[in-house]
């Protein structure tokens, strides 16, 4: 059975807001029948604050008070802990805040990726660091205003971007590169044997 995303915290809010029976929120939440009970008696998970199981997708109003209204009842998750983590992932994706203490790291991080990976395409270094490409440009064409204070960085090693990013963009450039040059040498087969 799937567990609910933090199960204690999601105990906690059941207990304070719902007339579900112990045994139903402890085996919604993978926890024991005494440990509900201690919840709701103030003796364990004292500084835990509720999490609501309806905001996270994994329960629904009907379903509580189908099991509110039947004591026999087991609580039924709507979706796996798994999917409401990668929505979450999909939502972070579409914006990137970079904390000011850290953008001051983007113009290293650019040059170390036109130092050490030559075929990345301006688009993916906006992607990976979170920059313009008037910036790449600059640094690219070493017009950049401070350039003479920008030393090539690992932008994983800055935190600008995850070590499975930078690889997925590195193993694209790579199969890509591999596809460009089987083509060509086939071109070159195949004028040869025209000839």
């Amino acid at each position: 059975m799937t567990l609910p995303l933090m199960p204690k915290a999601t105990a906690v809010w059941l207990v304070d807001n719902t007339t579900l029976s112990f045994e139903q929120i402890a085996e919604f939440c993978g926890m024991h029948t005494l440990e509900v009970q201690g919840i709701a008696d103030d003796e364990v998970a004292g500084g835990i604050i509720g999490r609501n199981p309806i905001v996270s997708k994994q329960l629904t109003r009907e379903e509580i008070a189908r099991c509110e209204a039947n004591p026999e009842a087991k609580l039924k998750m709507i979706g796996s802990t798994q999917e409401y983590i990668e929505s979450k992932k999909a939502q972070k994706k579409k914006g990137r805040y970079t904390p000011v203490a850290r953008r001051q790291d983007k113009p290293d991080a650019i040059a170390w990726l036109l130092k050490h990976c030559p075929d990345i395409l301006d688009s993916q270094i906006v992607k990976l660091v979170g920059t313009t490409k008037n910036t790449i440009a600059s640094i690219r064409e070493k017009t950049h205003w401070n350039l003479s204070n920008i030393q090539p960085k690992d932008p994983v090693l800055l935190g600008l971007c995850s070590q499975s990013d930078l690889d997925a963009v590195v193993d694209k450039n790579e199969k890509d590169r591999e596809k460009k040059e089987r083509l060509e040498q086939e071109i070159q087969e195949r004028n040869a044997s025209a000839s």
